[in-house]
């Protein structure tokens, strides 16, 4: 026979981890440069390129870790280009770091799904 216990006394487990936390994990950040490779892009002002982005995080990771969990991180400049537009005129564009992009890459994929469940997962 089956014994039943209060639902009081049922071990709770771990706590939920912070979306910092979450956002952390080996999974979500693999996706995050695979994502960010995948769109390719322009270098920002650094110069780093899509394909060196999984090699520098290799060498950098470990002093990016806790500013992105204490919150103290800050996005680099971006790189303007004028873009010149059919109808005349220029279009600027602002280039964000494949660093930068890769983190908000981590964020979204943590966020997204919290503050818009039905959104696409096609992003």
């Amino acid at each position: 026979m089956r014994q039943t216990v209060p639902a009081e006394a049922e071990p709770l487990g771990p706590q939920t981890p912070s979306w910092r936390e979450e956002g952390r994990r080996r999974a979500n950040l693999t996706t995050a440069v695979k994502r960010v490779q995948a769109h390719q892009g322009a270098p920002g002002i650094d110069g780093m390129t899509v394909e060196e982005l999984p090699a520098s995080l290799r060498n950098a990771w470990p002093s990016l870790r806790e500013p992105l969990l204490n919150a103290t991180d800050a996005p680099a400049p971006v790189r303007t280009v004028d873009l010149p537009q059919p109808g005349g005129g220029i279009r600027r564009l602002g280039i964000p770091t494949v660093l930068d992009r890769f983190i908000a890459q981590a964020i979204l994929q943590v966020l997204g799904p919290l503050f818009d469940p039905d959104f696409s997962a096609r992003r």
